[in-house]
């Protein structure tokens, strides 16, 4: 039921009232009574909203509600409003006729996968704490939650001399980084900027694909940046200043090398660059691999030597500032970093980046297949770390094999220092990966 970021499918289909409904009863049952609730911009939100609020009430929870949000606006509130949770009705990224539900703790970080099967557990065997009609909980509107955000963007950082700036905000909800650049001084050109679930400006999901008119702008006009939204601002990318696209790795190495100093771990899920390494390694910190998923890096970042965490996917986490990732936040972040570092076209220059060779394998039995990788690879490599699929490091690069969470495919991922090694290493992986599911192995 739920992925590594919430429970996420098609409205009428997947994701319907009924199950609202049953999240909102599970969570409630479950001993969250005081809940912070939600939503991004798609329609369909309202309806999926009324209904985990009944779930809520029903089990005795008392909700408060803070309409159409960025998700760290709500993830934000949990802690601020001394709540026990936080649900946001969204698909985040994904297409318009999607829409689901994340879970926040009372940390405003995501809940793990121990809590999320026992919500899951309850909605299965359909268990819950339903009250009696004097016993129902209560609803009351969350004033100011979006405002509480913006200030504590503004505080988060300081700009001497507040440069220009396109925000795409993709029809999402992430408004709040245009507003709060601008209250800083910078001179900001906002597109795709009315909140429309239908996402009529382009898809949810900012990519190098999807940002053409992001970058068609910055580059025609003097803004020094650009910043791009999901649908619920969970999540930033960029474009330099010439309106070229900023590899995802080589954001997350800009972040981490400026977070970090001597003697700091990083958080990154398996399957980032060494450029991050490198990154970090040129200032005297490290990296920690977690499994793939925000959770697990925000898990990694409650511990005291975290001071960053992310994943290249466009989720920043400054763990002094909230465990959710805040794509306003990341944006802020960015924008101070261009106005002291300089050009972020000069800064993407500065980071070394390597050939990376992706290709998929079809696999009927996924488990299987990658139990018998996980034999094979430590046969023949010495080392091998099992975190989340098989990862291989060899001295001039490395072997990612992971098991798709969606499709019957197994992902092989490879990067290395030159192009024909990395070329090498991708071979390998298939071989490996296509010894394993041979019909006799």
């Amino acid at each position: 039921m739920f992925g590594t970021s919430g429970i996420r499918g098609t409205v009428g289909d997947d994701v319907t009232g009924a199950l609202a409904l049953s999240v909102g009863r599970a969570v409630a049952s479950d001993g969250y009574d005081r809940v912070v609730v939600g939503r991004d911009a798609r329609e369909s939100g309202a309806v999926l909203v009324d209904a985990v609020t009944a779930g809520l009430r029903e089990c005795g929870a008392t909700v408060l509600e803070a309409g159409v949000a960025p998700t760290p606006t709500v993830a934000r509130a949990v802690p601020r409003e001394d709540a026990d949770a936080g649900i946001v009705v969204t698909a985040s990224h994904n297409p318009a006729p999607d829409n689901g539900f994340k879970l926040w703790t009372a940390t405003g970080k995501a809940f793990d996968p121990e809590q999320c099967d026992a919500i899951a557990s309850r909605i299965e065997r359909d268990e819950y704490e339903l009250q009696p009609w004097t016993e129902q909980g209560s609803s009351q509107r969350l004033e100011g939650a979006v405002d509480r955000h913006a200030a504590e963007l503004a505080d988060a950082v300081s700009l001497d001399d507040p440069p220009s700036v396109v925000v795409d905000v993709g029809n999402g909800t992430g408004g709040i980084t245009a507003r709060v650049l601008a209250d800083l001084g910078c001179d900001v050109i906002t597109l795709n900027g009315q909140q429309d679930g239908s996402f009529p400006g382009r898809p949810s999901e900012p990519t190098r694909e999807t940002l053409t008119a992001l970058s068609s702008v910055v580059g025609s006009t003097d803004a020094q940046l650009g910043i791009a939204h999901d649908g619920d601002a969970d999540r930033m990318l960029a474009v330099d200043d010439t309106g070229t696209f900023v590899p995802k790795d080589v954001l997350f190495a800009l972040f981490a090398r400026d977070t970090a100093s001597e003697g700091d771990v990083v958080a990154a899920p398996v399957g980032t660059s060494m450029s991050v390494d490198d990154a970090l390694a040129a200032v005297g910190a490290s990296v920690t691999r977690t499994p793939v998923g925000d959770v697990f890096v925000a898990n990694r970042a409650t511990q005291s030597d975290v001071v960053f965490g992310g994943e290249p996917s466009g989720a920043w986490i400054w763990p002094t500032e909230t465990l959710c990732p805040d794509g306003p936040l990341a944006a802020c972040k960015l924008v101070e970093l261009v106005a002291d570092r300089g050009p972020l076209s000069s800064l993407v220059e500065s980071v070394e980046t390597y050939p990376i060779r992706r290709t998929s394998v079809a696999v009927e039995e996924k488990d299987a297949a990658m139990a018998r990788v996980r034999d094979r690879v430590r046969e023949r490599y010495d080392d091998v770390e099992t975190l989340d699929g098989v990862s291989i490091t060899v001295d001039d690069g490395w072997i990612l094999l992971r098991a798709s969470g969606t499709e019957p495919v197994v992902r092989a991922t490879a990067e290395a220092r030159t192009e024909s090694r990395a070329e090498q290493l991708a071979a390998d992986a298939v071989a490996i990966l296509e010894n394993a599911t041979e019909a006799n192995p």
